[in-house]
C-alpha cells in the first residue's frame, strides 16, 4: 500500500539516462488521449446500435410530425459530450487510477450513472420525449462498452509492462530491509508500472550495491544525498520504503524539493496485504490517518448458498464424469476410487476430505522412504516425479480431476469452493507465527494459493496468498478466483 503524491507544478527534471525499455514508452498524456478516443468511438457505437434496433427504419415519417427518432438523433451527440466530460471529471483516465485496482471502474460506474440521472432530469425539465427502448439500450450498451474497452487497455498495458516497456523509474530510499520489502513487490508486479533503477540508504556504503532477489541495484548515497540521486538517476518518483532520517518533517520537505524537479513523492505504507476496501482515510487536522477495518471472519449467507448451488449443480451434472473416472480408477489396480485424508477445517476442528485415488494404495506408508526427495515447499510433501501416482492418477492431477469428490465437502459444510487450502495435521503442527490464521474461515478447493501457481509457489507465499484471502474476503472476490480457476486448471501450472 502506497500513498502518492503529484507534484504540484513541474520544473526542470534531470536528463534520463536512456534505457532498453525508453525507446518504446508511451507518454501517460497519450495514454490518456488515446483512452479518451476509444471511450468517444464506444459510446458512438453504443448509440448507433441503439437508434439502429429501437428505429429500424431510421428518421422515418411519423404523422406529418417529428420522424420517428429525430429527436434521440439529434439529442445522442449531446448526450455523449456530457458522459465524456464527466468522465474526465471523475478522472477515468487519469494514470493514478487507470488500470490498477477497482477505482477506475468504480468511478466509471458513477460517471455514467450521474450521466444518465442528469439526461433523465433534463428531458423531464425540458420536456424532450425521449424514446424508452432507446434510452434501455443506449445507456447500458454504452457503459458494458466502456467497462470492456478499459478491460483491453488494461489488457494490453499489462503485457507491454511485463516487456520492460511504459515504465517509470523510480528511486528508493529507506532502511536495507524495508527497501528489500518493498523492492521485492514492486519487481514482482512490473503491471504497476513501476522499475527501481537505484536505491538510496543509510545503511550500506555508497558506490556499492544492495541485491533484492535477481536485481542488483545501485547504492546512490545515503537518505540527506535524495536530491543528488535524483538528479543523477533521472527518476520520475521517490518510493519511501519505511521510516526515513528526521521523521515527518524530513518527509515533508523531500516532498516540497523534489516538487521542484517534477518528480513524484511515493510513501509505503508499513501495513501490506490488506485490500483498499477496508482502508479509510481520516484527516485529522491535515494529518492522514489510515483507519483500517477490523476482518468479519462471521459466516457469510451469501458464500455458503453460492457453495451450496454450486456443489450440487455440479454433483448432479458431472456425475457421468463421476463414473468413467471410477471406472478408469478400479480397472487400472482395482483399488478404491476415492481417497480419504484427515484435513483441518475452520477453527481447527477436524474432517475427512474426499477425493479420487491418484496413488497407489500403499501410498502414505511410503512417504517416509520418499521423504530425502521431497520437493515442497515449508511443511509440504510434494514431488514432480512421485513414484506412487498411478498412470490414471498423473492424468486426474493434471487436470485437477482428482478434487471433484470434494464438493461432497463443499455441500456438507466442511469445506468451501473458494478458500484457503486445507492442510494435514502435521502441516498445522509445525505452523509459525500467524500461520494458523489460515484456519479462520472454511477451506476451498480452490483459492488464491491455487490460483496463483500451486506446488510452485514457495510456501511463505502461499501463506501470505492464503492469510490475504482471509483476511480481504468479498463476495465479488469469490466469484474471480472461481474465474480464475479454469484458466489455472487448464494451464495445469503447479498441477503435480
Amino acid at each position: 500500500m502506497a500513498l502518492a503524491f503529484r507534484p504540484a507544478r513541474s520544473g526542470p527534471v534531470a536528463s534520463t539516462p536512456s534505457g532498453p525499455s525508453r525507446h518504446h514508452s508511451v507518454s501517460p498524456r497519450r495514454q490518456a488521449v488515446a483512452t479518451a478516443v476509444l471511450d468517444l468511438l464506444l459510446l458512438v457505437v453504443a448509440f448507433a446500435v441503439a437508434h439502429v434496433v429501437r428505429f429500424p427504419g431510421e428518421l422515418r415519417p411519423v404523422s406529418g410530425s417529428f420522424s420517428a427518432g429525430l429527436v434521440e438523433f439529434l439529442t445522442a451527440p449531446v448526450v455523449i459530450v456530457l458522459w465524456m466530460v464527466l468522465l474526465s471529471a471523475f478522472r477515468t483516465r487519469d494514470p493514478r487510477i487507470r488500470s490498477a485496482g477497482g477505482d477506475e471502474y468504480r468511478r466509471l460506474l458513477t460517471a455514467s450513472l450521474l450521466t444518465g440521472g442528469v439526461v433523465a432530469v433534463a428531458a423531464y425539465a425540458l420536456d424532450v420525449a425521449l424514446a424508452r427502448g432507446y434510452v434501455a439500450i443506449a445507456f447500458p450498451l454504452g457503459l458494458l462498452l466502456l467497462a470492456l474497452g478499459r478491460k483491453a487497455v488494461r489488457t494490453l498495458s499489462a503485457r507491454r509492462r511485463s516487456l520492460g516497456r511504459d515504465l517509470a523509474d523510480v528511486l528508493l530510499v529507506g532502511d536495507a530491509e524495508d527497501i528489500r520489502y518493498v523492492g521485492r513487490r514492486i519487481i514482482a508486479s512490473p503491471t504497476t508500472g513501476y522499475r527501481v533503477v537505484a536505491t538510496v540508504t543509510d545503511c550500506v556504503r555508497p558506490g556499492t550495491t544492495l541485491r533484492i532477489d535477481d536485481e542488483v541495484l545501485p547504492v546512490l548515497g545515503g537518505t540527506d544525498q535524495v536530491l543528488d540521486a535524483v538528479r543523477s538517476s533521472g527518476v520520475a518518483a521517490v518510493v519511501v520504503a519505511g521510516a526515513v532520517a528526521g521523521g515527518r518533517e524530513r518527509l515533508r520537505r523531500l516532498g516540497w524539493e523534489l516538487e521542484e524537479l517534477g518528480v513524484e513523492l511515493v510513501v509505503s505504507s508499513p501495513i501490506a496485504d490488506i485490500d483498499a476496501a477496508r482502508v479509510h482515510h481520516r484527516p485529522v487536522d491535515g494529518l492522514p490517518l489510515m483507519h483500517i477495518e477490523t476482518p468479519d471472519y462471521g459466516r457469510r449467507t451469501g458464500k455458503r448458498a453460492l457453495d451450496v448451488v454450486g456443489a450440487a449443480l455440479g454433483l448432479v451434472l458431472l456425475a457421468p464424469v463421476f463414473a468413467v473416472v471410477a471406472l478408469l480408477i478400479r480397472h487400472e489396480d482395482g483399488g478404491p476410487v476415492f481417497f480419504r485424508q484427515t484435513r483441518v477445517g475452520r477453527g481447527g476442528e477436524a474432517f475427512s476430505i474426499v477425493k479420487f485415488r491418484t496413488m497407489c494404495t500403499d501410498a502414505e506408508a511410503r512417504v517416509a522412504e520418499l521423504a530425502e526427495h521431497n520437493e515442497g515447499a515449508g511443511p509440504l510433501f510434494k514431488m514432480k516425479q512421485d513414484p506412487r501416482v498411478t498412470r490414471v492418477g498423473a492424468v486426474l492431477r493434471t487436470t485437477s480431476l482428482d478434487e471433484l469428490p470434494q464438493l461432497w465437502n463443499v455441500l456438507v459444510g466442511t469445506m468451501s469452493l473458494v478458500g484457503p487450502r486445507p492442510a494435514l495435521p502435521r502441516e498445522v503442527a509445525l505452523y509459525a507465527d500467524f500461520d494458523d490464521r489460515r484456519l479462520l474461515v472454511t477451506p476451498g478447493i480452490t483459492g488464491l494459493w491455487q490460483v496463483s501457481g500451486r506446488s510452485d509457489l514457495d510456501w511463505a507465499d502461499g501463506v501470505r496468498l492464503d492469510q490475504h484471502y482471509v483476511e480481504n474476503w468479498s463476495f465479488l472476490h469469490d466469484v474471480v478466483i472461481l474465474a480464475r480457476t479454469i484458466p489455472s486448471v487448464l494451464r495445469s501450472r503447479g498441477a503435480y
